[in-house]
């Protein structure tokens, strides 16, 4: 970055009032919503699996081979780098910048697309009672609008997006509560039995199932903005599980089992009329506009991910300097501004399609965190962790193990345009990194390759420790090297990823 670029960023973070940090209550509705956003869409999975009772055996085992073991590494490493980016800085500092940035590429078209859906979701809960958004004429106007709001909603600060989400979260899983009560007297156990091994489609099964009870490494890309992050993220994240899992057993619970109807009417959108059968016209009203208002949380939520992870990146060398810029809220701009093309011009794919094409490039992404977080536990074992595993490296590894196995079910499972689909964007993102590194050879864009400063509470955590500067010095020298050995064997332009605060005591 020139002189005079520096003087302007400079200028900036004077005139620019510090943003607020996200606490406890608002990271869980965050990830609650990068995660689930409550049962809407698990009722392909009844469909789907021939039945109730491999739909709830799905959300009652899953999460412990899944959710959990994805759930406590994302704690562990995200305590560790806790630092706007997330997993491109785990990968880089296990496996080097190359596949860093192919991490960050992959995770980032995956949330886009992810995205995609959730405007689209949104018009289909409203046009069963307003039909006129099955014309394109009201339709189009209507998905730009909604982009177009909720983008400048993640534009205003990430503290209104996070308190935005604890009221969307309770608005949209209250009506389920009620059914869950009105249900009661109206159970039979019998009903979640019911199994037709016929009529199991195994593909769609476990794309449901994946799709939602995945993304809980999504807030790690957030972490700088965190109020002590080494205390809030575990939490948080434990008090999200419990509440997906929650939020998706106790509605098919009750309408599998208070309803004697076909399993193959369970699609999605199916709940509003569990809640008009179970309840009334007043319960299937409640739930449509809580599954249309939920829609517009989990937009916010991974658009925010999205747009932070490319700050993030930005800020460690990996793409230009526009990316990193903050507007007068703390927010990226040009970031959620790439962020928000991306879902427009993704939006014209149907459901099934983006769940397929997210749920593969999700996948591939996730197998390289997995492998950093072991290779992690071998080559630094004396890297800072404020939060930690309770497990040693084999033990790392056997949790690592079925999570695995599931993600290779899933790529294995895929169609054939999935594979061609993401193969390209493989290749795509094998072609931009040596052309963003190329570009910063020439210095036709800002790199930034300045440090970034420390989050205020760093000096509050560190009193009342003894030993604890020394230490603090240690880890951020021990983090250096570690990346450094990493970026020895590239291209020494890329080698300016600071970490400088990236291991923190927090």
């Amino acid at each position: 970055m020139d002189d005079e670029g520096m003087v302007n960023d400079a200028k900036n973070a004077a005139n620019r009032k510090p943003n607020p940090k996200l606490t406890i209550l608002p990271l869980i509705a965050l990830i609650f919503y990068e995660v689930s956003g409550g049962p809407f869409g698990v009722e392909d999975s009844v469909k789907a699996g021939g039945g109730p009772l491999l739909s709830l055996l799905g959300f009652l085992i899953f999460p412990f081979f899944w959710s959990i073991p994805e759930a406590l590494i994302t704690a562990e490493l995200a305590t560790s780098f806790p630092e706007n980016g997330g997993y491109v800085l785990w990968i880089s500092s296990a496996f080097g910048p190359f596949w860093g940035f192919q991490e960050g590429f992959w995770k980032w078209f995956s949330g886009v697309m992810d995205n995609a859906l959730y405007p689209v979701l949104f018009l289909d809960y409203l046009k069963h009672s307003f039909p006129i958004f099955n014309n394109l004429i009201a339709r189009i106007p209507a998905l730009l609008g909604i982009t177009v709001s909720l983008t400048y909603l993640n534009y205003r600060g990430l503290h209104i997006v996070g308190f935005s989400a604890v009221l969307l979260a309770g608005f949209s899983l209250f009506p389920f509560i009620v059914l869950g009560i009105l249900a009661i007297p109206r159970v039979r156990p019998r009903r979640w039995f019911v199994l037709d091994y016929r009529k199991v489609d195994w593909r769609g099964y476990f794309n449901s199932l994946f799709w939602n009870l995945n993304y809980w490494d999504n807030a790690s890309t957030l972490a700088g903005e965190i109020e002590n992050p080494s205390r809030t993220f575990p939490k948080a994240l434990l008090g999200a599980v419990v509440l997906v899992v929650c939020s998706y057993l106790i509605p098919l619970l009750a309408g599998t089992g208070a309803l004697d109807t076909d399993f193959s009417e369970w699609s999605d959108g199916y709940f509003a009329q569990v809640g008009m059968l179970i309840g009334g016209s007043w319960l299937k009203w409640w739930i449509q506009v809580a599954a249309a208002l939920s829609n517009m949380g989990l937009f916010e939520a991974e658009m925010s991910s999205d747009a932070f992870q490319l700050l993030g990146m930005s800020e460690i060398g990996m793409l230009p300097s526009i990316f990193a810029s903050r507007s007068k809220y703390g927010t990226p701009t040009f970031s959620i501004l790439c962020s928000a093309t991306g879902v427009i011009f993704l939006s014209w794919m149907s459901f099934q399609e983006i769940l397929e094409f997210l749920n593969f490039l999700y996948s591939v992404g996730m197998l390289f965190e997995f492998a950093a977080f072991i290779k992690l536990r071998i080559k630094k074992p004396d890297l800072h962790r404020p939060y930690k595993v309770p497990v040693k490296t084999f033990g790392a590894t056997m949790l690592c193990l079925p999570p695995v196995l599931l993600l290779v079910l899933v790529m294995c499972l895929a169609s054939l345009k999935t594979y061609l689909v993401s193969g390209a964007v493989i290749v795509l993102g094998f072609i931009l990194y040596p052309a963003v590194v190329h570009a910063k050879e020439q210095k036709w864009v800002n790199f930034s390759t300045e440090i970034p400063p420390s989050r205020p509470s760093d000096s509050a955590d560190l009193e009342g420790h003894p030993n604890a500067l020394e230490e603090h010095q240690e880890i951020d020298e021990a983090a250096r090297s570690l990346l450094s050995d990493s970026l020895s064997s590239r291209t020494e332009q890329v080698s300016d990823i600071p970490l400088e605060g990236v291991s923190k005591l927090e």
